[in-house]
């Protein structure tokens, strides 16, 4: 009788071991799964093709102007020395 009940006990208990796995499985999925849509927001983003950023006439007049600026700052900080 105590034969049967061990036989019993370890049966059971892999059959739990086997649901667990395949529970585990399903988790690391449904993570696995969530983790991507999250790193990559909901839809896959890729790329834009031949699109660059333009910058307006002004716009680069107003950076040279202050670059122009920064560069007269430092000859004259030169010159003082």
């Amino acid at each position: 009788m105590a034969k049967t009940l061990v036989h019993t006990v370890i049966s059971q208990l892999q059959l739990e071991r086997t649901r667990l796995e395949k529970e585990l499985h399903r988790v690391s999925a449904a993570l696995t799964a969530f983790g991507k849509v999250y790193l990559q927001g909901s839809k896959p983003k890729s790329a834009p093709v031949g699109r660059k950023h333009k910058i307006s006439a002004e716009g680069r007049k107003r950076i040279a102007a202050a670059q122009r600026a920064r560069w007269a700052k430092a000859r004259a900080a030169k010159k003082k020395k």
